[in-house]
């Protein structure tokens, strides 16, 4: 048993025992190319076996060695190889291709509960569609052009078509359903578009591809077949998606209209549209169609004076006077890249796109302008449109907008220029921009399960022209499913009394009990960085003892009064504050730093305290402290106890999964991306993993990495930083690593586990040559648009209606063949539930699917900021908060602070040895094929590089 709460013995750490071999097919494959190490010892989960490496049977795992990939069988596959290519993940890559685990059987723990999902059953026709490649030229037009050409094309040429329908994806693939009369050789033809001004002539070539084996799909859905035939899966798709393509506007896999009927304002020339999301699915036995309503912000069609007041918020009075430089600069990256189209030239609405905003209003903008006689003379934009359309302008104290290209010196006055309808907002949204959106979308399960029926039966699926064209029919019914309720874990807390909690719908109360580990705080400080006048001494004076109140009563006594209380002002101060108080008062423990709002002083108190001098620290607003709530006291002792050092709660011993029986470590890892239209800021990768038996401490790396890159580049070291830690900590090596990895979607799963897989081998080896602990890789996914609806409204939770937490599905809407399930792990509130999709992409530890989706529903109750179950488990979420914590540390660094790459040196060890040096989360800095500069990203590196001290708590909690 994996001691809790006790010193293991200081000697060697114990060797891992054999497990049995686990039943061939359970556990996943690979078959390709691998560069051939020496074979090694068969181990726990992961070993290679010796023999010929190669195809191997199931259980299979990759791991590098000196000599290059060394393979073979998770407890026993064996089979040949030969050298393969490239670097895992790049589009060359000719390694081995890892194969998804099957199923091991189907769960039966927990009392069951009849469903309803938003996925309607696809009867779909035997044989064969055909698939033909089209090249339009000129290229690169927008999908919706390109749909108007092909149909115009089809139109035209009656002889090659004639009562075929094709349908046709918007760039490069047409199906149809029977076989065109070209044969097999390219066929160019000419497609004239109607223009403004004047027309269009492109040519399209249409060459063959192949054959669509609808029989091949049928076999896979039954289970025959391993592989997932994903042509015939696209195409069904395009068939689907043809006609919504033409009648609405795409984003994504969703389809938006105009408001009609109905108005949601965002503010700052924002509106909400709404509209519906729609897929084709495999499911077991079946295709399916998942329609789900869906809502997103679009740009308001209007003209762009208005929009300009919006965005500036500014009122009639001010929008005669020239703009500020910081104002022009606001409304510029606010309609940079937008669509405008012209209003002064009557009819004739040409289109262009912003590339920039002028400096110079349009009284004072000047562009050169060729006369009739071929002399060139300086214009103003203002005295151009006086003399060419006699229009006196009513803003010439406003810039003009530049469009087109960039060189060209193209100007338009802001007045006569509107914004184009159906431009989606890929920025990020305001706080308050999001809070409007959440209260106009928010829907309770009954209403959004009625506005899906509606969605349907509006779209009159089976009446179709092109679903009918291809034999296919859509039922009008929600699928049933069967679901099960899985029973809650027990609470353990700590003190005199060791009391359970007993969580019900999702949520438990902690009043009158005490923390499993409380830390006494006997030195503390507090900064306040809000204005004298908004929180006064009193204040503070109450909310440190209502503070201490209730941390005594909850296990974490605090010992007098605050050592510092001072007043700050900017975050220029943050750091030589807490300088000095590290200085003078020895054994600082925390500081309390209270904060008027949203400020830059929150990412300097964060980026000092948990890089630069490993300081815990806790931000509280200032309306908080003025106004303090026990439930807000106690939110934050929630988080406090965590950050030093000790543990909140933890699942009750005798409840938890038998994996819990030898020691082993769960991974949480997330990569965070910049906001959609920055080209230029890094992503952040961050991992987590557990330091204890509980599971409830956590330690964290995190790295910057290639912009918008979702493989985890550097995942070796993080890894191996993290088992030595546990080493440490636990005083065993992990016999069982089980990863939860959040944020990829299914077109990443295979390179995400080619590189992160072999990337976990290789930290393993790396740390002595013959741990091999058994592996278990599973994708966390939110952003799905399945939805689970109770069938017996007896059986809905709450005013919102949902279903109850710990509902989990793995029949019906689930892959085929594949280890995979939903599981809604938290109690509703507001709006419908969304409930989290788990695919278990690698499986060395032979997990049958209750033990699997039991362990993953009780790590859901181990975060520590709440008492309530949370939506993914407590690993993957930490990872989430670490990586956006990490955003914080990012510092824009002069040139002449940028340091070198050989300056940045890697502390992380590369043993169990226990002289090694102190893991700091800083790493290697280098990541091959990166396009950020190298020296930009070592000073970002060594800018979110923690603490030694911060490496050692929550302090991401």
């Amino acid at each position: 048993m994996f001691p809790m709460g006790t010193q293991p013995s200081r000697g060697k750490a114990p060797q891992l025992p054999q497990l049995q071999p686990p039943t061939i097919g359970q556990h996943g494959q690979f078959t390709g190319s691998l560069v051939v190490g020496s074979a090694g010892t068969g181990g726990n989960g992961g070993g290679a076996t010796t023999g010929p490496i190669g195809s191997v049977a199931s259980g299979s795992s990759v791991v590098p060695s000196t000599s290059g990939l060394q393979s073979g069988g998770g407890n026993g596959g064996s089979g040949n190889g030969s050298a393969g290519s490239g670097a895992v993940g790049d589009p060359g890559y000719t390694g081995p291709k890892f194969i998804s685990p099957r199923r091991p059987d189907y769960g039966h723990f927990g009392h069951p509960i009849q469903l309803r999902a938003n996925h309607f059953q696809i009867t779909m026709p035997r044989g064969f569609l055909h698939h033909y490649d089209v090249t339009i030229t000129p290229e690169k037009c927008p999908r919706k052009i390109n749909r108007e050409i092909i149909e115009l094309m089809v139109q035209a040429y009656n002889k090659i078509f004639g009562n075929i329908k094709p349908v046709f994806d918007g760039r490069k693939n047409i199906y149809t359903r029977d076989d065109l009369p070209i044969g097999r050789d390219k066929v160019e033809l000419e497609v004239t578009l109607p223009g403004e001004g004047k027309d269009r002539v492109f040519r399209v070539a249409i060459k063959y591809v192949s054959k669509v084996n609808l029989d091949l799909l049928e076999e896979a859905l039954k289970g025959n077949s391993r592989t997932m035939p994903q042509d015939s899966i696209q195409a069904l798709d395009v068939v689907m998606r043809h006609l919504p393509s033409m009648t609405y506007t795409p984003v994504g896999r969703s389809f938006f209209s105009t408001p009609d009927g109905y108005f949601h304002p965002l503010g700052g020339g924002r509106e909400v549209w709404f509209g519906f999301h729609q897929s084709v699915r495999p499911s077991q036995w079946k295709m399916s169609l998942n329609i789900d309503v869906s809502a997103t912000a679009f740009y308001k069609a209007q003209p762009v004076v208005d929009f300009l007041m919006e965005v500036l918020d500014y009122r009639d009075d001010h929008i005669r006077k020239a703009l500020s430089d910081s104002m022009r600069v606001k409304f510029t990256k606010e309609i940079k890249g937008l669509k405008i189209e012209i209003t002064h030239c009557g009819t004739m609405r040409r289109k262009y796109r912003v590339c920039n905003v002028t400096r110079r209003p349009a009284q004072l903008q000047s562009f050169p302008l060729q006369l009739e006689n071929g002399q060139t003379i300086e214009c103003t934009v203002a005295k151009y449109f006086l003399d060419k359309y006699k229009m006196k302008l009513r803003y010439p104290n406003l810039p003009c907008l530049q469009v087109g290209q960039e060189h060209k010196h193209t100007y338009l006055p802001i007045e006569v220029c509107n914004i184009v309808s159906g431009q989606r907002c890929i920025r990020k949204l305001t706080d308050m921009q999001t809070s409007t959106m959440i209260k106009a979308t928010a829907r309770s399960a009954p209403d959004r399960e009625r506005e899906i029926n509606n969605l349907v039966k509006k779209a009159d699926f089976n009446n179709d022209p092109y679903v009918r064209e291809f034999g296919l029919s859509i039922s009008n019914m929600m699928m049933e499913v069967k679901g099960r309720v899985l029973p809650p874990p027990k609470i353990q807390y700590g003190g005199r009394t060791r009391q359970q909690a007993f969580p019900v719908l999702g949520v438990w109360d902690m009043r009158n009990k005490q923390f499993h580990t409380g830390v006494e705080i006997r030195t503390w400080a507090i900064a306040c960085f809000s204005p004298q006048r908004l929180c006064r001494e009193d204040a503070l004076r109450s909310f440190t003892q209502s503070l201490q109140k209730i941390s005594n009563d909850a296990g974490m006594p605090i010992i007098g009064q605050p050592c510092f209380c001072k007043y700050a002002t900017g975050a220029d101060q943050v750091e030589p504050m807490f300088r000095y108080l590290r200085q003078t008062y020895v054994g600082l423990q925390l500081v309390v730093c209270v904060l008027p709002g949203k400020t830059p002083v929150y990412a300097e108190v964060k980026r000092v305290g948990d890089t630069v001098l490993g300081i815990a620290t806790q931000c509280v607003q200032t309306r908080n402290v003025v106004k303090t709530s026990p439930q807000t006291l106690s939110n934050l002792c929630l988080k406090i106890n965590v950050k030093l050092g000790g543990v909140n709660n933890i699942l009750v011993p005798s409840m938890r999964p038998k994996v819990f029986n030898e020691p082993v470590i769960f991974l949480g890892a997330d990569v965070t991306h910049p906001p959609a239209g920055d080209t230029k800021k890094p992503s952040i990768a961050a991992v987590v993993g557990s330091m204890d038996g509980h599971p409830s401490r956590y330690a964290a790396t995190v790295r910057v990495q290639q912009h918008r890159q979702e493989v985890i580049q550097d995942l070796s070291t993080m890894v191996r930083e993290l088992l030595v830690q546990f080493y440490r900590s636990t005083r065993f090596k992990p016999y069982r690593i089980i990863m939860y990895r959040d944020g990829v979607s299914e077109g990443q799963f295979q390179q995400v586990l080619t590189h992160e897989l072999i990337a976990i081998r290789k930290a393993c080896v790396q740390l002595e040559d013959d741990y091999r602990p058994g592996i278990t890789f599973i994708v966390t996914q939110k952003r799905h648009h399945t939805r689970l609806f109770c069938a017996n409204p007896k059986e809905q939770i709450g005013k919102s209606g949902n279903i109850p937490a710990g509902t989990t599905v793995d029949v019906g809407i689930t892959h085929p063949t594949e280890f995979d399930f939903y599981l809604c792990s938290h109690a509703g509130i507001q709006g419908t539930s969304r409930p989290s999709h788990y695919h278990v992409l690698w499986d060395d530890n032979d997990f049958s699917a209750d033990e699997i989706q039991v362990l993953t529903y009780q790590l859901c109750h181990t975060y520590v900021r709440c008492t309530r179950s949370v939506s993914i488990p407590a690993p993957a979420y930490y990872a989430h908060l670490v990586a956006f914590r990490a955003r914080y540390h990012l510092v824009d660094l002069k040139e002449s602070e940028r340091l070198s790459l050989a300056e940045i040196e890697s502390n992380t060890s590369t043993s169990f040895s226990e002289n090694e040096p102190h893991p700091t989360g800083e790493g290697t800095s280098h990541y091959p094929g990166t396009n950020l500069d190298e020296r930009t990203t070592a000073a970002m590196s060594r800018s979110i590089a923690l603490h030694p001290n911060s490496f050692n708590v929550m302090y991401f909690a």
